[in-house]
């Protein structure tokens, strides 16, 4: 099976807008990028708009494509297109969401404490500094997560 992730980099002066969603088989919230979930028939694009708009009630716009990652979490293949986004103004989680606990702009400097997971946080970090690398393939995503 594959799985079609989508997610953004917004990015405020030193910060990074970041969303900690808590999962049933994680104890604690992991810390990644907004985005989520494909849905048929929508373009990745608009998949990164929707999912900004769900787990931050922040409104963004596409600015280009950052970088592609892949990895395996046991026989799902997981593709992940990070666009690099505008957003702007403070984030909030809305109340219905079903698993983003916490939303913020995180300083860049923080990036590697507070994002646990390798598979996300190394293509970020290596996108932030200026790398010209644009995939980053893992043949274990090192973690599992079951989405709710």
């Amino acid at each position: 099976m594959t799985l079609r992730i989508v997610t953004g980099v917004a990015r405020r002066r030193h910060q990074v807008l970041l969303v900690a969603s808590r999962y049933a088989n994680h104890p604690h919230p992991l810390w990644t990028l907004p985005g989520g979930r494909q849905e048929p028939g929508e373009l990745a694009s608009e998949t990164i708009l929707r999912e900004v708009q769900q787990e931050t009630g922040i409104a963004a716009s596409v600015i280009e494509l950052a970088y592609l990652s892949e990895s395996y979490d046991g026989a799902t293949h997981v593709v992940n297109v990070t666009f690099e986004i505008a957003a702007s103004g403070e984030p909030r989680v809305p109340e219905a969401s079903d698993h983003v606990v916490a939303a913020a702009w995180v300083d860049v400097d923080e990036l590697p404490k507070r994002m646990q997971v390798a598979v996300v946080r190394e293509p970020l970090l290596a996108y932030l500094r200026g790398s010209k690398r644009r995939y980053f393939g893992f043949h274990e995503a090192g973690v599992s997560i079951r989405w709710p």
